[in-house]
């Protein structure tokens, strides 16, 4: 697997929005509107101060994450990452390589820890994920996240040390 920045060409834009799209339609993992467009989206994902890398495997975009400024000012020494990884390539260590490689990203970059704000409860293969890399539960935001299937849900905050 290859991981690599992604690039402002169309060709990443289209691969991007093909991995995005699926998430963003089942509405299970992401506070985001599941009718969000290709250029809401797009430019949700692509923001001014997120890094944005691709997985790919054979050719194909398997995966997708940025890494950011958890916040500014004093926050700015703390990153932050979204994964998404590709319907077909689910549970095939697609997430695990992304983390390790958002690991080693976040150290360069010289941050000292990685939080993600907003892991939803029902997603256990994301929290199992980061608990085997490192990260723990530090907080618990109850019934913040309206699950399509399951109703209102926890969301977990995450933290790892760096």
């Amino acid at each position: 697997m290859n991981i690599r920045p992604a690039t402002a060409h169309a060709d990443d834009y289209d691969r991007l929005w093909a991995v995005l799209e699926p998430m963003i339609r089942e509405g299970e993992t992401y506070a985001l509107p599941v009718d969000m467009d290709r250029q809401a989206a797009l430019a949700y994902w692509l923001a001014p101060g997120n890094e944005v890398f691709l997985a790919e495997l054979n050719g194909a975009v398997v995966g997708t994450y940025f890494l950011r400024e958890n916040y500014p000012g004093g926050g700015a020494h703390v990153g932050n990452c979204g994964y998404v990884v590709a319907p077909r390539s689910r549970g095939s260590g697609v997430a695990y390589a992304m983390g390790e490689h958002s690991l080693v990203r976040a150290r360069e970059r010289g941050f000292l820890a990685l939080q993600y704000n907003y892991v939803v409860s029902s997603n256990e293969r994301a929290v199992k994920l980061w608990e085997r890399l490192g990260f723990s539960i530090i907080g618990r935001s109850p019934q913040a996240f309206r699950h399509p299937t399951s109703g209102m849900i926890d969301v977990f905050i995450m933290h790892r040390a760096l």
